[in-house]
C-alpha cells in the first residue's frame, strides 16, 4: 500500500470518527423507548436505452465537491473473437441533461487521459463546470475497460515496491527506478494480473469497440466526443471507425494518432519549462530575487549527477522526518509533473533558488509527495496494455536529447516494461492522422509539457471543419479554463468551430512565478 492510500485511509477514519462523535453529542431525543427499524426505499431504475441505471455519487478524487448521477454496467466480451468467454462490466455514468433543456438525441462521451485514468473519477470533478453543455444533453461517462470499475488493472506493490512504476508517468517514480527495477515491476504485475484477465484486449482498439458498444445500448444514432490528452487519441480512432456515429469531436491537448507516446517527451518538456521560466523575466523583481531559473535547474542537475546530498525533509502524508539523499529523477519528475499545470509550476523558480542556497528540504518533501500518489491515479496494467501494444515498436532514443532534463529515461523504462508485457493487436493504419469532415475543436495550452500546440496543428491539416484554439498561459487540460465551456457548448449548438467568436478567452493571463513562499508579487 503506498503512502497516499494510507494517508487517505486515516483520513477517512478521523472524518468517520468526528462524524460519530458529532452525531454522539447532539441533544437527546425525547423518544427512549425502543425504535422500529427503518427499512429504505430501494432505489428508483432509470432505463437509457438497454441500460438500467440507478442513483449513484461520484467522488472526485482530489476533494472536489461530489457529484449525483446515475450508474450503470454493460456487459462486453473480453476477447471479441470469443463473445462467450470472459466479459467486462463497464462500469458507466450518466449525467442526464436539464430538464428544462431541450434535451438533444446526441449525448456527450467524455474520454479520460493517462492511459489509465477512470472516466468516472477524473471528470467528476470538472462537470458543475459544464452547466451550458448539460442544458440540452445527456452526458456519459465510460471507465475504460482497465480503469476504473471497469475491470481495473491496478497492481498491487508492497511497500518495499517503488511508489510509482507508470509506464508514461515513470519520471516520477522513486530514484533509484531503473530499467531491470521496472521490468522485475511489469513481470510481477503481469502475473498477478494475468488471473483476472488477458492482457492483449485492453487496447484503444478495443475502448473503441466498447464506447460504440455503448452508444448502440443506449439506442443513440450520433454522439459527440471530447477527449482529453491519451483521450483525443481515443476520440480520433472512433471518429475513423465509426464517422456515421461521430456528430462532433472535441480533443483537448491532442496526441496526434501519428506520435508514438514518448518519443517526444523530453524535448516538449524542455520547450515548455523554456517558456514557463521565461516569465521570470518579464515579472519585476522576479530574476532579481531567484536568478535565472534555467540556469538554476542545469546547475543542480549536474551537481546532483555528481553528488546526491542527504536531505532531511518532513513527509507530506504521515509528517514524520525523513532522510533521503535528493537524486536527478526527484528534481526531473517534480519539474516535468508541475509543468502540466503553470499555477504549480509557479513555485518551481523559488524552489529552485532555495536548492542552490543548499535548501533542499521543500523540493525532496514535494517530489516524494508526488512520487507516491501518482500510482494511484493510474490503472497501471491497462497503460501498459496500450502503450506496448500501440507504441514501443517505434520508441527510439534521441541523442540530442541526452543532456536534457528528461535525458532518455523514459523511453528505457517504457521499453524494459513493454520487453515483458503481452501485446495486443492494432489496425494498420491506427497511425495514420485522422482525415474526416467530422466538426473538430482542437484546444491546447500554450505552455503544455506533453501535447504542445504543435500537435494539435498537425491533426488541423487533415480535418476539413476542424478549427485549433490555444489558450494563453495555460498547461495540460484546459477544456474547464474560462470560457471555454462556453464555447464548447456553442461549438456543440451549431457544429461549426469556424463560426466561434473565442475572443473571450483574450482575457486569459499568464500565473507569474513566485518570488516569495507568500506567493508572487503583487
Amino acid at each position: 500500500m503506498s503512502r497516499k492510500t494510507r494517508f487517505m485511509i486515516a483520513l477517512a477514519l478521523v472524518a468517520g470518527f468526528f462524524g460519530y462523535r458529532a452525531w454522539q453529542q447532539r441533544a437527546p431525543d425525547k423518544h427512549d423507548g425502543p425504535r422500529k427499524p427503518v427499512v429504505a426505499e430501494p432505489a428508483p431504475e432509470r432505463k437509457l436505452g438497454r441500460i438500467a441505471f440507478k442513483p449513484c455519487t461520484l467522488s472526485p478524487p482530489m476533494g472536489a465537491q461530489s457529484l449525483e448521477a446515475q450508474c450503470g454496467t454493460l456487459s462486453v466480451p473480453e476477447n471479441p473473437a470469443e463473445p462467450k468467454g470472459r466479459q467486462i462490466a463497464l462500469n458507466i455514468a450518466w449525467i442526464p441533461a436539464d430538464e428544462s433543456g431541450n434535451h438533444d438525441p446526441d449525448p456527450v462521451f467524455l474520454i479520460a487521459g493517462g492511459p489509465g485514468q477512470s472516466a468516472t473519477e477524473s471528470f467528476a470533478g470538472l462537470i458543475p463546470s459544464f452547466r451550458d453543455v448539460r442544458k440540452d444533453r445527456d452526458m456519459l461517462l465510460v471507465d475504460q475497460r482497465g480503469t476504473g470499475k471497469s475491470n481495473p488493472l491496478q497492481c498491487k506493490f508492497d511497500d518495499e515496491d517503488k511508489a510509482s512504476p507508470d509506464a508514461v508517468d515513470a519520471s516520477a517514480a522513486d530514484a533509484d527506478e531503473s530499467p531491470e527495477a521496472s521490468r522485475a515491476m511489469a513481470i510481477k504485475c503481469r502475473d498477478q494480473l494475468a488471473r483476472k484477465a488477458d492482457l492483449r484486449f485492453y487496447t484503444t482498439t478495443d475502448a473503441v469497440r466498447d464506447l460504440d458498444a455503448v452508444r448502440e445500448a443506449i439506442g443513440a444514432q450520433k454522439i459527440n466526443l471530447m477527449g482529453v490528452s491519451y483521450g483525443t487519441r481515443v476520440a480520433q480512432q472512433y471518429a475513423m471507425r465509426h464517422p456515421q456515429h461521430t456528430r462532433t469531436i472535441v480533443l483537448d491537448s491532442v496526441a496526434p494518432n501519428a506520435i508514438h507516446l514518448g518519443n517526444d517527451f523530453a524535448r516538449n518538456l524542455e520547450s515548455a519549462l523554456d517558456l514557463q521560466f521565461g516569465q521570470c523575466a518579464k515579472t519585476p523583481g522576479c530574476t532579481k530575487a531567484l536568478g535565472d531559473p534555467r540556469e538554476r535547474l542545469n546547475a543542480l542537475m549536474v551537481k546532483l549527477r555528481a553528488e546526491s546530498p542527504l536531505v532531511k525533509y518532513r513527509d507530506a502524508a504521515t509528517g514524520e522526518m525523513k532522510e533521503e539523499r535528493l537524486r536527478p529523477a526527484h528534481v526531473a519528475g517534480l519539474a516535468r509533473m508541475y509543468a502540466y499545470a503553470p499555477l504549480a509550476a509557479s513555485i518551481l523558480p523559488l524552489l529552485l533558488n532555495e536548492a542552490d542556497q543548499g535548501r533542499y528540504e521543500n523540493l525532496m518533501s514535494l517530489s516524494k509527495m508526488l512520487g507516491g500518489s501518482m500510482s494511484d491515479m493510474m490503472a497501471y496494467g491497462m497503460q501498459l496494455s496500450v502503450v506496448c501494444s500501440e507504441d514501443a515498436a517505434g520508441l527510439h532514443a534521441d541523442a540530442s536529447m541526452g543532456a536534457s532534463l528528461l535525458g532518455n529515461s523514459l523511453v528505457d523504462l517504457m521499453q524494459a516494461q513493454c520487453a515483458v508485457w503481452p501485446r495486443g493487436e492494432m489496425p494498420k493504419d491506427f497511425h495514420t492522422p485522422l482525415s474526416t469532415d467530422v466538426p473538430a475543436l482542437l484546444l491546447s495550452g500554450e505552455l503544455d509539457p506533453v501535447t504542445p500546440p504543435s500537435y494539435a496543428a498537425q491533426v488541423l491539416k487533415t480535418l476539413r471543419n476542424g478549427r485549433a484554439l490555444v489558450l494563453r498561459g495555460q498547461g495540460h487540460n484546459v477544456i474547464a479554463v474560462g470560457c471555454m465551456p462556453k464555447l464548447w457548448a456553442q461549438f456543440l449548438e451549431t457544429a461549426d468551430a469556424k463560426k466561434l467568436d473565442a475572443t473571450c478567452l483574450d482575457t486569459l493571463a499568464y500565473t507569474p512565478p513566485f518570488t516569495t513562499f507568500n506567493g508572487w508579487e503583487p
